[in-house]
């Protein structure tokens, strides 16, 4: 019978940031604590060398091996694996380069390579100006976060502001405020949904149908039977079956180079001659069906009202 090399699955921890945000101070105090160490093998990839130094000599970890990659040109499937296999690692720690999209990594992933923690580390005196001056790099760190950290912040600093960065992103990503002291501060500012879910008719109004398709697509369940009532725009496609069409916004979530068009699949009470780029105003029942937009289920407006509309004023949807 032939030996089965299909590789098992690996844990990766994935530290996101720029330089000096606290991404290696974070990994060399997991790896001191005895609690971390379950007597694997593991792989400590480090993409990039702030001024901040891994000292071995205080790991409890043990079986720890570090490398480091010296270009994003070693950011290959073949090097990840070649590396994985030389130490026998079965366990993944990544300190990523703050400048390289994480999109980068994930396609060189071996495979059985699995993200099993994702955390990003912010120096909360520059995190404003790098979202400023970067807002690609810093939205990307944030995405897919679970955890995000601001370090060294005090309370002279806007805590609102770094709250709403990472809301205006996710809203299920947990906050940290880290203090000098090593005192760290749990987010726990509310931060409702700017139309009421729980509403008869959930009214969504032209500003906020970035928030709506975001929370529908993260939170779908919270909106199966719900009514909704807005405004958008037609998309039209002939493989769509009669009486069908997708309606939305194009919403920008990071910057203009982001800029999609997010619809949902719709089905019309009433044959209407509609084109692309029309302009509709429904209410209409979310159901949860298989549709050929999803290519599976997905959430399907059965709409009871519509007429025409004026396209608005800022067709646009961002996250204000």
């Amino acid at each position: 019978m032939a030996k089965n090399t299909a590789p098992v699955e690996t844990p990766v921890y994935l530290f996101l940031g720029f330089l000096e945000s606290g991404k290696t101070k974070f990994i060399q105090e997991t790896l001191e604590d005895e609690r971390f160490d379950t007597g694997e093998s593991t792989l400590l990839l480090v993409m990039e060398e702030g001024e901040e130094e891994y000292d071995e000599s205080r790991f409890k970890v043990q079986n720890v091996h570090i490398s480091y990659l010296n270009g994003q040109d070693e950011l290959t499937e073949a090097n990840l694996a070649s590396l994985q296999e030389m130490y026998g690692a079965t366990r993944v720690l990544v300190e990523y380069n703050g400048m390289w999209l994480l999109k980068d990594f994930f396609e060189a992933m071996p495979e059985g390579w699995m993200i099993n923690q994702l955390m990003s580390f912010f120096d909360a005196r520059t995190t404003l100006n790098f979202n400023a001056n970067m807002r690609q790099l810093v939205f990307d760190k944030i995405e897919n976060a679970q955890l995000v950290v601001f370090n060294r912040y005090s309370d002279e600093m806007d805590k609102m502001a770094l709250h709403k960065l990472v809301r205006g992103i996710s809203r299920r990503t947990d906050i940290v405020y880290e203090r000098v002291t090593g005192k760290a501060d749990f987010d726990n500012i509310e931060d409702p949904l700017p139309f009421d879910v729980n509403a008869d008719v959930i009214v969504i109004e032209d500003k906020d149908y970035a928030y709506f398709y975001r929370d529908l697509t993260e939170n779908l369940e919270d909106y199966i039977g719900k009514t909704v009532h807005f405004k958008g725009i037609v998309a039209t496609d002939a493989r769509l079956p009669e009486g069908n069409i997708v309606i939305g916004r194009h919403v920008m979530t990071c910057c203009e180079d982001d800029i999609a068009f997010s619809g949902l699949a719709c089905v019309l009470p009433v044959k209407m001659p509609l084109k692309t780029r029309d302009w509709l105003e429904i209410t209409a029942k979310i159901e949860l069906k298989k549709h050929y937009v999803y290519k599976g289920k997905g959430p399907v407006l059965a709409v009871s009202e519509v007429k025409r509309c004026l396209p608005i004023e800022q067709a646009l949807a961002v996250f204000y």
